[in-house]
């Protein structure tokens, strides 16, 4: 059976059958809260939660479990870090591919207190020009963040070197979309903060995320509430992970996410057959494909516009006709198209997961072939 779902850039689809065992496991058997009582329910349940952020821990590249923060998405986890930064008077820089969960907070921010945002040299492609790093950096300059891997054209940011270039300026990282697709190392990178999610390439369950943060003595909590510690106390605890994890947390998802990371999916395409997509579809004369310049520098995630027809169309007519699954659109991220030259229409989004299998591809490619009138 065909796998056209190609909407992993929203989501992933399917999970792995751990998952939703993982998470029924819970519900229906397990039960219990987490850090709260000292009865047995309660302890199998917070074991599982510990281990899952430790396998987090060692998806990042972290030898810190402890830094690890739960959240309920990236965008949670990046809004959390950005506002306990406590960001006033100061200069920042940003890549040129940011989504809305980025930007928005900082525009927030812009129109309230004095900062000043600029977007880093870069290519064409958004890929940044490390370089000409050195160039932006001023004295005031106290955050560089970067979307590691972009949500429209899947172009994959070299962290190691925009962190040398900066050197003890802090870093943000975004891993929303490259997390379980791409290698990171976050304690060889010497980052400070990173975001990510467990619901696209971890391919957990919604409403699952996190951040890392290497010195949380930098960070002021965002929320604040309960934590089964230190409840005698009006002020949130200082150590970590505590600090940061106000409320019950989601752990039913975070069952889930625990069912993904002990089950990877092994690819069943090889990127020889996504390179050979790609290139073939760059030879339709009726469309545009957005992409990496550098295939090294490329993602399972890319866009395409039609010549003839708006996006909404194209993908309307992808789905009526074969079936198709693509968001279009602007993708939560009109500073990405706009340095990409695609706002305000935006594109058509493509992105693979592990399941696609080269006959996936190739009828992708086949119907695409078949698209040059809707």
């Amino acid at each position: 059976m065909l796998n056209t779902y190609f909407d992993n850039g929203a989501t992933s689809y399917p999970k792995p059958r751990a998952v939703a065992e993982k998470m029924y496991n819970y519900i229906s058997e397990i039960g219990g809260t987490y850090g709260r009582s000292a009865y047995k329910r309660v302890i199998q349940t917070s074991e599982i939660v510990e281990t899952t952020r430790e396998k987090i821990a060692e998806k990042l590249g972290v030898s810190n479990p402890e830094k690890i923060v739960f959240s309920f998405n990236a965008t949670s986890a990046l809004n959390a870090i950005i506002f306990g930064l406590n960001l006033n008077n100061c200069h920042i820089l940003l890549s040129p591919l940011e989504h809305n969960s980025v930007v928005r907070p900082l525009e927030y921010i812009h129109q309230r207190n004095d900062i000043n945002c600029e977007i880093l040299p870069h290519n064409p492609d958004g890929l940044i020009d490390t370089g000409r790093i050195k160039n932006f950096l001023r004295e005031e300059t106290k955050l560089v963040i970067v979307n590691h891997q972009s949500n429209v054209n899947g172009c994959i940011q070299p962290i190691a070197e925009i962190k040398k270039q900066i050197g003890s300026i802090p870093i943000l990282i975004d891993l929303a979309q490259s997390l379980g697709h791409t290698e990171v190392f976050i304690d060889d990178w010497d980052i400070d903060f990173a975001a990510f999610t467990g619901h696209k390439g971890l391919l957990g369950p919604t409403g699952t995320g996190g951040f890392f943060v290497k010195k949380p003595e930098l960070l002021e909590p965002f929320f604040f509430g309960g934590t089964g510690s230190r409840s005698e106390s009006f002020e949130m605890p200082v150590f970590m992970p505590d600090k940061f994890e106000a409320g019950t947390p989601n752990i039913a998802g975070i069952f889930g996410l625990s069912g993904a990371l002990e089950n990877p999916q092994p690819n069943l395409h090889g990127q020889e057959h996504f390179t050979d997509l790609l290139r073939e579809i760059e030879k339709i004369p009726y469309l545009k494909c957005h992409k990496a310049n550098d295939p090294l520098t490329q993602g399972p995630l890319f866009s395409i516009n039609h010549r003839n027809y708006n996006c909404s169309q194209f993908a309307d007519a992808l789905f009526t006709r074969f079936q198709i699954e693509t968001r279009s659109g602007l993708h939560c991220a009109p500073l990405a198209h706009r340095t990409l030259g695609t706002f305000p229409l935006g594109t058509v989004r493509i992105a693979i997961s592990p399941y696609h299998t080269q006959q996936d591809l190739e009828y992708l490619l086949k119907s695409l072939k078949k698209m040059e009138t809707l």
